[in-house]
């Protein structure tokens, strides 16, 4: 293996879509499946079996990671970047290819990975620490330092089950960090965190990687990426399609988002939620026109089309804009204007006014969703791309200088002399 901590050659996974037989990732989804067998031979009897499809996730990826390397996988939904960490990981096996790892790998993959929901944050810590091969002296040296940069010392004794997810990915992120894997995979889940404590693990992985042990790291926050890792890989649609330094990578990415507006909503795969109302498209208008490029200080729309599919009253829709780098910049909810659409028993076009936009020039990219009666109904990621231009946001002739941030505040000064006595 070199000096490589990671080789992965020729991999691929292929699922099978709508068959009985597949095989299944994990003990919980075999078991659902099992249950779920008898009526699926019910309908094969009366004629209504599903057809099979197949669905590569991941096709022919060969890369290799050096150890004490800090690797991005970047792309967009759907690429294969968080079915990729599950190979690695050994959460799930390649149906071809191999992966060959050097020393212990410890994931952080989705919110409460590796946790029994019963156990105490305590008996969990110790529990993954058996996990990785260590001793109960070796966790023991660890214990306060993981309970510490958790916050959760109060709390440690306390079923996990009982956490909030921020407790969740607290515990579970100083867990992967302190037990010292040789490698350490992550994905997401960071995101779930706030501001404060992605920044104290951004620091702390820093700190693993100057002790010369491996992370690889999936996000869509392309500034965190570019902070943190210092080589990157470009998935696309199972693919990989680009591996290098983390800067250039970043700008190929980029390009590649640039060569469509938004993704072609008939085309999409899979569906997110209940389904109950179905999201359609969504447009942008300024000042009244349909556009994809905004400036500045005008009055813009966003026109969000949906059918229903079951007979509602009212219904929440939410937008969330993001820089082309992946950082939130702002969330539009009809919920915080305290109002629920009013969406009966047809289709319809929810449309969200602002009068006057204010982002500061650049490319911006819009996640939308919806819900009714507390339910997730459909979320479409990366929905649509807008440019932003610059104009006179504050009347004022000129705008702050770029990279003052990307929001700009209605705001007045006033003054007045001090009374000297």
């Amino acid at each position: 293996m070199s000096n490589y901590a990671i080789q992965v050659e020729s991999l691929g996974k292929e699922y099978i879509i709508g068959s009985a037989e597949q095989r299944h990732d994990s003990f919980r989804e075999m078991l659902t499946s099992s249950l779920k067998s008898p009526i699926r031979r019910l309908r094969k009897l009366g004629g209504t079996a599903s057809v099979e499809e197949r669905f590569w996730a991941l096709k022919d990826v060969s890369f290799n990671v050096e150890q004490g390397e800090v690797l991005g996988i970047i792309g967009r939904n759907g690429a294969g970047k968080s079915t990729l960490l599950k190979v690695l990981s050994r959460i799930t096996s390649p149906t071809t290819g191999r992966v060959l790892t050097r020393g212990r790998v410890a994931s952080l993959l989705e919110v409460g990975t590796g946790f029994h929901p019963e156990l105490t944050g305590r008996e969990n810590i110790y529990l993954n620490g058996a996990i990785l091969g260590m001793t109960q002296k070796e966790v023991s040296q660890k214990f306060d330092q993981i309970t510490a940069f958790a916050g959760l010392e109060k709390f440690v004794d306390t079923p996990v089950k009982r956490y909030s997810s921020g407790m969740y990915v607290r515990l579970a992120f100083s867990v992967a960090a302190h037990l010292e894997p040789e490698v350490l995979l992550i994905d997401e889940v960071l995101a779930v965190g706030d501001s404060e404590f992605q920044n104290k693990c951004l620091g702390k992985l820093n700190e693993v990687a100057r002790d010369g042990r491996t992370v690889i790291f999936v996000s869509h926050n392309l500034s965190m990426v570019q902070s943190l890792c210092n080589s990157a890989i470009v998935m696309d649609r199972g693919l990989l399609v680009a591996n290098g330094d983390v800067q250039p990578l970043v700008s190929e990415y980029l390009a590649l988002l640039g060569q469509d507006a938004g993704i072609n909503f008939k085309d999409r795969r899979g569906n997110l939620g209940n389904q109950w109302i179905r999201l359609k498209g969504v447009a942008l208008k300024l000042e009244g026109q349909e556009s994809n490029v905004l400036q500045t200080g005008k009055a813009v729309e966003f026109h969000i089309t949906y059918e229903l599919n079951k007979s509602l009253e009212s219904a929440g829709f939410r937008i969330e804009v993001k820089s082309e780098l992946g950082e939130p910049v702002m969330v539009l909810s009809n919920d915080f204007c305290g109002s629920l659409l009013k969406v009966c028993l047809n289709d319809g076009v929810a449309i969200c006014s602002i009068d006057r936009l204010p982002l500061m020039p650049g490319r911006y990219i819009v996640t939308i969703a919806c819900g009714a009666k507390g339910e997730l109904s459909d979320v479409v990621v990366d929905a649509q791309k807008f440019d932003v231009v610059e104009g006179d946001f504050y009347g004022g002739g000129r705008l702050p200088a770029k990279g003052s941030g990307r929001v700009l505040v209605p705001h007045q000064w006033s003054h007045r002399l001090s009374v000297r006595e």
